[in-house]
């Protein structure tokens, strides 16, 4: 059966897309990104990016080795890495005359009825006046997102609510992997890859296994946020992020990739029952 085309998309590119194993911004990656996206938005569709990488940047600048493991020093990294991380949108974005914008968000964004009202206000101008937001957890100033996880703890999460709250089409989240496979794809490179997923079983949960060495998210929170969104009637599909022409293949159906399938859209507030779920 033909799918038709997504029209308004949430793609969400994780730390191990956007940099290189030495921590260093994966420039070519980055651009080729930037090229879909404004080649997306100059069809006609909606885009956002959600988009990881400030931490890394800023303990890359800073001289840490690894993912800073307190609270204060995740924080202190943010702070500096944000600013390279939108430089390099906006630079990128400018030679191909796009817009962007930044937006960074808290759980309360989220979880006061009044500020997602007003925050899918401000996202639904942008998006008519043809700018592309660039979204993130405002890492600098949140204390429950990076401690632990409640209403979302890493932006797979982000991503989905961001996703659902909008009324999406499809949430791409691109990774270092082609998508779901039977068993760890790092461990075993022959494991199969599940081209289709129309539930999200437990079955299916027991084959998310690790997560990135920069990253807060992993294949569990991937499957975590594509069940919030096939609840909430948006389609999910997990590709891999390197390479060129990836988000045009996903797009016209032709990617290398797991496929989660929309359910039916639900009626009143897409995120009511999930933010209860999450205890917010």
């Amino acid at each position: 059966m033909k799918r038709s085309a997504p029209q308004r998309i949430v793609v969400k590119a994780g730390t191990q897309v956007l940099l290189s194993e030495d921590g260093f911004p994966s420039l070519g990656r980055i651009f080729a990104l930037v090229e879909s996206l404004a080649s997306l938005r100059r069809q006609g569709r909606d885009v956002l990016l959600v988009s990881s990488g400030a931490v890394g940047l800023g303990a890359r600048r800073l001289g840490i080795p690894t993912r800073p493991g307190t609270l204060s020093l995740q924080q202190a990294c943010a702070a500096v890495g944000q600013g390279e991380l939108m430089a390099l949108y906006q630079s990128a974005f400018g030679r191909l005359d796009t817009v962007c914008a930044q937006v960074l968000l808290t759980q309360e964004d989220f979880s006061d009825p009044e500020r997602r009202a007003n925050l899918r206000a401000t996202l639904e101008r942008l998006l008519k006046m043809g700018v592309i937001p660039i979204i993130n957890e405002n890492d600098t100033v949140a204390t429950l997102e990076l401690g632990r996880i409640k209403v979302f703890g890493d932006n797979d999460k982000l991503g989905a609510l961001v996703a659902a709250g909008l009324g999406a089409d499809l949430l791409l989240i691109l990774s270092d992997v082609d998508g779901l496979h039977e068993r760890n794809p790092h461990q075993d490179p022959g494991a199969p890859l599940l081209r289709e997923v129309a539930a999200i079983t437990p079955e299916i949960l027991a084959r998310a296994q690790g997560s990135g060495s920069r990253g807060r998210g992993g294949m569990a929170t991937k499957l975590e946020s594509a069940r919030l969104c096939m609840e909430s009637g948006v389609a999910v599909v997990i590709a891999r992020g390197e390479g060129t022409g990836t988000l045009e293949r996903v797009v016209s159906g032709e990617a290398h990739c797991t496929r989660f399938l929309a359910g039916p859209r639900p009626k009143g507030d897409p995120l009511g029952p999930w933010l209860k779920e999450a205890g917010s």
